[in-house]
């Protein structure tokens, strides 16, 4: 199985309350080298074949982020033994 990971985040130019939230409360938490914070949406699709990243990218335009205020990037995200992944 196939997957392609689609990540939604604010355009630069627009305003991100929920990231200077954080980024705010970062220094309660004793941290203060972060200047900004920026949050997003990661979205994953599943495709039974091949990912089929023109597919994924329609899907995302049309439907995933509002491109008047969003931008988003695609890729092919490799199975799980391939790559070392960080987990909470």
């Amino acid at each position: 199985m196939a997957r392609v990971v689609v990540d939604v985040m604010l355009k630069p130019e627009i305003l991100d309350p929920q990231g200077q939230a954080v980024a705010n409360a970062l220094p309660r938490l004793g941290v203060s080298e972060v200047s900004s914070v920026r949050i997003g949406r990661r979205i994953e699709i599943e495709f039974a074949g091949a990912p089929d990243l023109d597919t994924a990218r329609e899907i995302a335009d049309k439907l995933l982020a509002n491109p008047v205020i969003e931008d988003f990037s695609i890729r092919v995200e490799e199975p799980a033994g391939d790559a070392a992944q960080m987990s909470a």
